[in-house]
């Protein structure tokens, strides 16, 4: 809402107080999704500073004149349904506050390496015993234990610490990050997931608890197949490009204007295929007949395909096998990504007045389709301190002269104006 009360939209996580001490990307958006399903989700920022992504660009928002804001396009990806409170935690008066915040808070998600909020009495050993009730999410890079517990974690790392970089890029290239923060994105599902889990624990019990989630262990789990690979064969798969280890044809090929994928999931599908190929005796060929054949004899039948597929264009490829019912598709860029006709219909893109801008700005929908309690957008992403007054007057009840002596000493930031 325009004065920073609590949105009056019903969702699924109504009612649910969440305190966001988390700044970057894997706490962000773990607590994006509580905002988008209707949690009063309150980000706790440095007076003056602020998340750090806001100064993560270009690209940044521009305003009415078309000058940059301080809103970085890193920033908004991250932050929408959430109000900001400005306060320095690291003076006692500040420290302070946020203890009688967590008091009313439900959930309190950090992202501090580990220790650095026991400093400041705000950690979850200190506010266990007065808050039996409060579920307190710790996101770090490598966990609260181990030899590692003490570093900074950071996607980039993370990506090549994990594994995930050995099994990305072309065979005889250099190993290859994934062109978005994986890590950190796949590390705020799983804080969603032992959020929701842990909230069920106390509606059972009454009881509160910690959640120590690592980055490291995130991209550990999210190996998946490719890490089972290794505990079952016993030696660490190779990396195939665009093609997949196990499943062949599954990989991109070249049609005669622009590259395509191809992703044949069955032996049905590769008849399917060769078939709209013209060419039915490769189906029949016992090198090809089954998958694990075409796995085995991959480099016979690869240049195969890519000669076939190169002799016509992609439209006559997507068309022909998407009416067969083979999987393929084309490759888009995002903008591509955006303007495609399923997106669209979808609303994968909303708009939102934001203030800083003077007009609509376009931000990324939640993909939570939900019938009776759907993802909404009620909050633009805030702007550090927006909301400050209005947060600790619903939260603490706090009146107008409290509030602004607390900004007059430096404890809070960005107190609202009439």
């Amino acid at each position: 809402m325009a004065d920073g009360s609590p949105s009056p939209t019903r969702g699924a996580l109504s009612g649910l107080k969440v305190l966001d001490m988390t700044r970057i990307l894997a706490g962000p958006s773990a607590t994006q999704i509580l905002g988008d399903l209707g949690a009063d989700v309150v980000k706790v920022e440095r007076p003056g500073v602020g998340d750090d992504t806001r100064k993560w660009g270009p690209p940044y928002l521009t305003d009415a004149d078309g000058g940059d804001t301080t809103e970085s396009g890193y920033y908004l990806s991250a932050n929408r349904n959430k109000r900001s409170l400005a306060i320095d935690f690291t003076i006692p008066e500040g420290a302070a506050l946020i203890r009688r915040l967590a008091g009313e808070a439900d959930v309190l998600v950090e992202n501090y390496k580990v220790g650095n909020l026991d400093r400041y009495g705000l950690g979850y050993k200190q506010l266990k015993s007065e808050l039996p009730g409060l579920i307190y999410c710790s996101i770090t890079g490598f966990g609260m234990t181990g030899p590692y517990a003490s570093r900074a974690g950071y996607d980039f790392l993370i990506q090549a610490m994990g594994g995930i970089m050995s099994i990305t890029g072309v065979p005889d290239g250099e190993p290859m990050k994934i062109g978005v923060a994986v890590a950190d994105l796949m590390t705020g599902m799983y804080a969603t997931v032992g959020i929701l889990a842990a909230l069920n624990h106390r509606r059972e019990t009454g009881e509160g608890q910690h959640i120590d989630l690592s980055l490291l262990d995130a991209q550990v789990a999210m190996l998946n197949n490719a890490g089972q690979y290794f505990l079952t064969a016993g030696a660490p798969p190779a990396r195939f490009g665009n093609g997949h280890p196990m499943i062949v044809p599954y990989q991109a090929f070249r049609a005669a204007d622009q590259h395509i994928i191809l992703a044949v999931g069955n032996d049905g599908q590769f008849a399917k295929f060769c078939a709209a190929a013209g060419r039915d005796d490769l189906a029949a060929d016992p090198r090809f007949v089954r998958n694990a054949d075409r796995v085995r004899n991959r480099e016979v039948l690869i240049p195969i395909i890519a000669g076939l597929i190169a002799e016509r264009p992609s439209a006559f490829w997507l068309s022909e096998l998407e009416a067969r019912g083979v999987p393929c598709g084309p490759i888009n860029d995002i903008a591509q990504v955006f303007a495609d006709s399923q997106v669209i219909a979808r609303e994968m893109k909303v708009a939102i007045d934001h203030p800083a801008a003077g007009r609509k700005i376009d931000l990324i929908a939640s993909p939570l389709k939900m019938s009776a309690t759907p993802a909404t957008l009620t909050r633009h992403p805030p702007m550090n301190g927006e909301h400050s007054a209005a947060i600790l007057a619903d939260w603490l009840g706090m009146e107008g002269g409290e509030i602004a002596a607390l900004e007059g000493r430096g404890v809070i930031a960005g107190r609202e104006k009439a």
